[in-house]
């Protein structure tokens, strides 16, 4: 479904790119079934978390001031890559290769609340916004972010108090979730190549180095979520916490709020992440198989 959505969203950019509209009510919607999925007893927030969460902020930080000298573009698309959230479809990866759902599901919730709560302000200092008062800049985006990353738990919660059934259907109707994803990943991917087409001049060695930057960024993140996971016990759960990223809602803020071109960085990620997913699951597999055998 990856390759095919991509290639759909970038040969049929001019239909895809019409319906960006929708783009924030499947992420909602995409949050809203996953969050049903969570067990709320299981939610403990550990030190691992923390440490998570910590290296997602300031490395966001550090790469946006380490990269500013190659011009805002590049710093906003290394930036971005590092503050998205853990991707929903983490946690259904992380059981594959045997790691701790709760864990992972925790960080995927606490992650998303931060971006929220953090977002406004960062993007009111470094976004396209910056010539409007801070203040009102802070305004619109917390209208806009904070009802996304926010409602959708807040609506799980209350479905599970007060609509149990409903939640119930949510939570055994996961697979929608990844079809939603599919339409959405179609959508931003056609904005993105809107965008490169219709540029008024050529910016491809920027957009080529932004490519291998977010590969370097990615690379960087499964590998220092994988260290820091080893040392708490949850190496799989810390592996994918960090590295993937949900790149639907990176590619949606960087397109909406930060520099057109910064949103190749997160949407050339979500190849490099699928790729590592990928091997991963393979070696996963090939280790069971020997298990079998022996």
């Amino acid at each position: 479904m990856l390759p095919v959505a991509m290639i759909a969203g970038g040969v049929g950019y001019k239909f895809f790119e019409t319906l960006s509209p929708l783009t924030p009510y499947l992420i909602f919607t995409m949050l809203l079934i996953t969050y049903c999925r969570v067990s709320w007893h299981e939610i403990r927030i550990l030190p691992l978390h923390l440490w998570m969460i910590a290296i997602q902020i300031a490395g966001s930080v550090v790469i946006y001031a380490g990269l500013s000298p190659l011009g805002p573009a590049v710093a906003q698309s290394g930036f971005i890559c590092v503050l998205a959230p853990t991707a929903t479809s983490a946690a259904v990866v992380t059981g594959m290769l045997g790691g701790s759902v709760a864990t992972l599901a925790t960080y995927t919730l606490l992650s998303n609340i931060v971006v929220a709560v953090l977002s406004p302000f960062i993007f009111s200092v470094i976004g396209e916004n910056v010539s409007l008062p801070f203040w009102e800049s802070f305004g619109i985006i917390s209208r806009q972010m904070i009802p996304l990353l926010i409602f959708p738990f807040v609506g799980a919660f209350l479905l599970e108090k007060l609509w149990p059934q409903a939640h119930r259907v949510l939570q055994n109707k996961q697979l929608i979730s990844f079809y939603l994803w599919s339409v959405a990943l179609m959508i931003v991917m056609g904005r993105t190549v809107s965008f490169i087409v219709q540029q008024e001049r050529s910016h491809y060695f920027t957009e080529i180095l932004i490519v291998c930057i977010a590969l370097i960024i990615c690379l960087f993140q499964f590998w220092t979520g994988h260290r820091l996971g080893l040392r708490f016990s949850s190496a799989v759960a810390g592996t994918q916490g960090l590295g993937q990223k949900n790149t639907i809602l990176a590619i949606w803020m960087a397109s909406i709020y930060l520099h057109p071109i910064s949103s190749i960085g997160p949407a050339s990620y979500v190849i490099w992440q699928n790729i590592i997913n990928s091997y991963q699951i393979y070696r996963r597999g090939m280790q069971m198989q020997k298990l079998k055998h022996k």
